[in-house]
């Protein structure tokens, strides 16, 4: 299911924009603190965004240059500020496209289906997973943490996505050999188990100390 982020200050627009999106069999949610646009971001990892310009604290072109930071994530501008100077700073602070107010409805939910077709061509996987902060792209394979890059390899990516795609629930080793190696051929649990330690070193490296959890006679957890 595809996740769409409204940032709108208007409640009586974002309620009518979210409970529309979900009728057409997405997931959407409204960021609740604009202060903390980021942080829900992260947490949420939307496919699209729909980003109001005019907004309090921080404009929208500030929002979108911090998410254009982290992601490539789809972000289509809406504001009733629709002249050809603010359309052309939308576009060329990154976003894909400016939908002026009032707009109708279906018009929003028929854009956001092209977008989300023409970016991930149905059935992809969320393009960024956050936790705490920290969030590893799916695009590069790299992992962000206040303003650090942590490059990563196959298997310390691998096991990141894994237990950020179940954040809060505990992985059992069984399930992340699998995942890791692609088979249900025996791998030494060992292999698992260095590759855990050196992913923990490069996490703690960056300060996300105790970022992975062990869970004794479980497996590992990514808490929430």
């Amino acid at each position: 299911m595809y996740k769409i982020f409204v940032i709108e200050d208007d409640a009586v627009i974002a309620k009518a924009v979210v409970e529309h999106i979900t009728s057409w069999g997405w997931e959407a949610r409204k960021a609740e603190d604009l202060t903390r646009v980021m942080e829900e971001f992260t947490a949420f990892a939307p496919h699209l965004v729909l980003l109001d310009i005019g907004l309090p604290f921080r404009n929208g072109y500030h929002w979108c240059a911090e998410i254009r930071k982290l992601s490539q994530v789809p972000i289509v501008f809406l504001s009733s500020a629709s002249d050809n100077m603010n359309v052309v700073m939308a576009m060329n602070m990154g976003g894909d496209d400016f939908i002026a107010k009032p707009f109708d409805l279906e018009v929003l939910a028929a854009k956001i289906q092209a977008l989300l077709r023409r970016t991930y061509d149905f059935g992809a996987s969320a393009p960024l997973l956050g936790c705490r902060g920290a969030v590893l792209d799916t695009g590069d394979n790299t992992l962000r943490y206040e303003g650090q890059s942590l490059e990563l390899s196959r298997n310390e990516y691998r096991i990141l996505q894994v237990l950020l795609e179940q954040k809060g629930k505990t992985v059992s080793r069984d399930t992340l050999m699998r995942k890791l190696w692609e088979t249900d051929s025996f791998v030494d649990e060992n292999t698992l188990t260095v590759n855990m330690a050196r992913l923990r070193r490069k996490l703690e490296g960056i300060g996300l100390t105790d970022f992975i959890r062990t869970k004794k006679g479980l497996g590992y957890l990514i808490e929430g």
